[in-house]
């Protein structure tokens, strides 16, 4: 009896000390939105999901506000290992690699649809094989929305409205291509830096997506939001690709299943949230107005010189690829 309680006792205590035993990996995630935007709601089932199924082999930190930077900072850290993983802009991937940008063409997709037609198929895979060779692998990507811009002087309905106007971008070339183009003047701006300089009135405008105009609390800085949607922005997952090298074959397994699963609950959350993100930020003051087809037409043509110089750093084999999958 003594025998049998000791060999219990015995596969008690290693039962414990296995449940309770250190983690082998630790996958740090940055992100420059809120823990209550959807990007990181989805990550957090993704942190849960990864540590029960490598049973506490893998421990997952998430790191939201900006704790570890902004997107910049963030796509660095993935690169240079400090960081696994990170849920930046593709924008921030420009100074990275220059072909990165193509997603950032004016008027490149109208529908969400399309958007993710491409970056799931031939798009995707083209800029993913770029992207492996500066140290990154992506695990997919996900949605950050049509860019509209706020500011605090009128509505924007005609490109005349945005001429002079003090915006700010992110450090992404073709940004700043596309906004000098219609008049405005482009200003580069980290997001932690963003709302205080909105708030100081050091720039008038700014643009980005209904959901993050709400995520920063723009409405309490801005009085008119217009709809241009210029741009469908991407947030992309990406991970250090050394350490995804690195991981067994199960767990390497796990992670990007996961990361899979994690990214296809962000893209359906943000398409059912983007009406209340609007409304709220409409309720919290800010006052909308809606572009047609045909309004945003002189937009559209304002723009189009933009194609044209990126034309070279985009290179042939992407603009062939362009042709095809813009809708």
């Amino acid at each position: 009896m003594k025998k049998i309680l000791s060999a219990v006792v015995f596969l008690a205590i290693m039962a414990a000390g296995a449940a309770f035993a250190a983690p082998e990996y630790t996958i740090k995630v940055g992100y420059i939105g809120s823990e209550s935007h959807p990007t990181m709601k989805a990550m957090q089932v993704f942190a849960q999901d990864v540590e029960t199924g490598s049973s506490g082999k893998i421990k997952v930190e998430l790191y939201p506000n900006a704790q570890l930077g902004g997107d910049r900072e963030l796509v660095e850290g993935v690169q240079l290992g400090t960081i696994q993983m990170a849920i930046p802009s593709t924008s921030a991937l420009a100074g990275f690699d220059k072909r990165i940008q193509v997603l950032d063409l004016p008027y490149l997709f109208t529908t969400r649809e399309a958007a993710f037609e491409a970056v799931d198929g031939e798009l995707g895979e083209m800029l993913n094989s770029y992207l492996a060779k500066k140290g990154f692998e992506v695990l997919g990507y996900q949605e950050n929305g049509f860019r509209h811009v706020t500011n605090s002087k009128q509505p924007i309905k005609t490109p005349a409205d945005l001429k002079g106007l003090k915006i700010r971008t992110m450090e992404n070339p073709m940004h700043l291509a596309f906004f000098k183009e219609l008049g405005a003047n482009p200003t580069p701006m980290s997001w932690g830096e963003l709302y205080t300089a909105l708030q100081q009135k050091t720039v008038d405008a700014q643009e980005n997506p209904y959901a993050m105009i709400d995520d920063g609390k723009f409405y309490e800085v801005q009085k008119y939001v217009s709809e241009t949607g210029h741009v469908f922005s991407y947030e992309i997952l990406i991970a250090n690709k050394k350490f995804m090298e690195k991981l067994p074959e199960d767990l390497r397994a796990l992670v990007v299943n996961e990361a899979r699963k994690a990214i296809m609950t962000q893209r359906s959350s943000m398409e059912k949230e983007e009406a209340a993100f609007k409304a709220k930020v409409i309720e919290a003051g800010l006052e909308a107005n809606d572009l047609t087809a045909e309004d945003k037409k002189p937009f559209v043509e304002a723009t189009k010189k933009v194609y044209s110089q990126f034309e070279g750093d985009l290179g042939t084999e992407i603009m062939d690829i362009v042709k095809r999958v813009q809708k």
